[in-house]
């Protein structure tokens, strides 16, 4: 970024910044269920990226607590989440449209009508469209851990990332990490436990049992009966 201190500043001089992704874009090849569904459902379900600050009642028709999830994959555990916590109104950001189409799908069989997705660069949406204080819960996943060392700086769990979550958590809402990747579990910890403004709920060390609002997925079984961990951290705003 040479002489500008932060990607504001650059902007502000009229610099053009390359961004390091965290995520690989990967169209794949949309099904015909998937097709279908997003024929069906986008149009109560799906949300259009905008530079414009999203208003949760009137998306969702009513007031209620809005959970956040990004790289919701093809959307399984999402939508069994809103579906066993229908008092709760979930929000979904995926950059794979055959996942949003999966989960459109599944959602809309279902009848649910506290779900919404988006096809878009998650921090994107964060910055331009999510409210200051309006989450109760932000969720990540087990999201690509870059585990080479060259790739690190591709990881989405940064500082300045994980303030931006912070800004738009209301106070005493929670930031919800799971990784089946050792190091990367470590890595989250640390720059968690150096980010202003957060609590780790964990009664002892950094980690906590697996809640039960958050589904175990095929992948994660299959991964346990092969002898892999899998690490949840939940870090509440405080200030």
């Amino acid at each position: 970024m040479g002489q500008f201190k932060n990607q504001a500043e650059a902007e502000a001089a009229g610099v053009y910044i390359s961004k390091v992704k965290s995520f690989v874009k990967r169209e794949g090849r949309l099904t015909n269920g998937q097709t279908k569904a997003l024929e069906a459902y986008w149009p109560t379900m799906g949300v259009e990226y905008a530079d414009a600050e999203l208003n949760f009642a009137e998306l969702y028709g009513r007031s209620a607590p809005v959970v956040l999830e990004i790289g919701f994959g093809m959307g399984k555990s999402l939508v069994e989440m809103a579906d066993s916590d229908r008092a709760k109104d979930f929000f979904g950001i995926e950059v794979h449209r055959p996942g949003v189409g999966a989960c459109l799908g599944d959602a809309g069989e279902l009848g649910l009508t506290n779900l919404r997705a988006m096809e878009h660069d998650a921090v994107e949406v964060l910055k331009n469209m999510i409210p200051d204080g309006s989450l109760a819960r932000l969720q990540l996943y087990f999201p690509d851990p870059w585990h080479k060392t060259r790739h690190h700086k591709r990881r989405i769990v940064q500082p300045e990332f994980v303030q931006l979550v912070r800004s738009k958590l209301a106070v005493g809402g929670h930031f919800h990490m799971a990784t089946d990747w050792e190091a990367y579990a470590e890595h989250m910890a640390e720059v968690m436990d150096q980010a202003e403004g957060y609590r780790n709920t964990a009664e002892e060390g950094h980690f906590v049992p697996r809640p039960d609002y958050r589904p175990i997925t095929k992948f994660e079984t299959r991964g346990q009966k092969l002898g892999h961990g899998v690490w949840d951290l939940i870090y509440e705003r405080v200030a």
